[in-house]
């Protein structure tokens, strides 16, 4: 599994060489739109991308955020210079969600190449790098989307993983619990599955546990070395942060993309509450 995490110091140097495409994903839960501040200052050479136009097809039936049509989100990429021979690199400035999201996007799309800056562009002014309030032109990216290259989850295929395997359930224990439900018409979790916050997967500095920690924190979880796992959370964003917490661990995992927003949904689906699987 390649590595999916890319340090500051080895983006530096592959801008320098002209190695890698960029993009700045900045995106919050409930807003506001992240490209007033890309474009107050962003790493030098990224483009902007917009979680919601980009990285998501409309919100229905299917949850939240859905996949983007495939042709759409081709266009949105090649505008933003992804080539399918070019590295790429991802960031955001708020938790690296936006940026998982853009990974696991590129990646079911085809892409073999990308990764997330660790620790986000907190990390790149960290180390005394400059932004830049220039915005480059449209690419001419060539990325042909394929999609299909890694593992997806329906709302019936998380279930059967529920009882067969392990889902996680990416999003705060609370929400979890079914103590507090902000966004989607009911609270609580698919039954089977397993509260696991994304917020536990990196450290106070916003970067990454190391391997061997986020290993241990979900083979504690049940999500060892050779179980099969799933991961959801409420529309496919932060639970494409824990798919790659997961990957950065060296552990193969499904997302269900239309996740909480999706599940709950339908009335006819079960909905558990409390602390346990249930």
């Amino acid at each position: 599994m390649e590595e999916p995490l890319i340090p500051v110091t080895d983006l530096a140097a592959a801008l320098e060489a002209d190695t890698v495409t960029l993009l700045d994903v900045r995106w919050r839960q409930g807003g506001p739109p992240g490209r007033p501040e890309y474009l107050e200052g962003h790493i030098p050479g990224a483009r902007f991308v917009d979680l919601d136009a980009d990285l998501a097809g409309h919100a229905g039936s299917g949850g939240r955020h859905p996949l983007p049509a495939p042709e759409d989100f081709g266009a949105a990429m090649r505008r933003a210079g992804v080539r399918a021979d070019r590295d790429v690199v991802v960031y955001d400035d708020w938790q690296g969600w936006g940026a998982a999201r853009a990974w696991w996007v590129l990646r079911w799309a085809g892409h073999p190449r990308v990764r997330v800056l660790d620790g986000g562009l907190a990390a790149w002014r960290a180390a005394g790098h400059p932004l830049s309030r220039t915005e480059p032109a449209p690419g001419d990216g060539d990325f042909v989307p394929a999609p299909g290259a890694v593992p997806l989850l329906d709302a019936d295929a998380a279930a059967e993983l529920a009882r067969r395997g392990v889902l996680l359930d990416a999003r705060a224990a609370e929400r979890y619990r079914g103590e507090t439900e902000p966004i989607d018409r009911v609270a609580g979790h698919i039954p089977g599955a397993v509260s696991a916050p994304t917020t536990e997967n990196t450290g106070a500095d916003g970067r990454f546990l190391p391997a061997a920690a986020l290993a241990d924190r979900f083979a504690a979880l049940g999500a060892g070395s050779g179980a099969e796992v799933g991961v959801y959370c409420g529309s496919g964003v932060s639970g494409a942060h824990e798919v790659l917490a997961l990957a950065a661990a060296g552990i193969p995992a499904a997302l269900y993309i239309g996740s909480w927003s999706e599940w709950s949904s339908d009335p006819d689906r079960p909905v558990a509450t409390g602390p346990q699987p249930g």
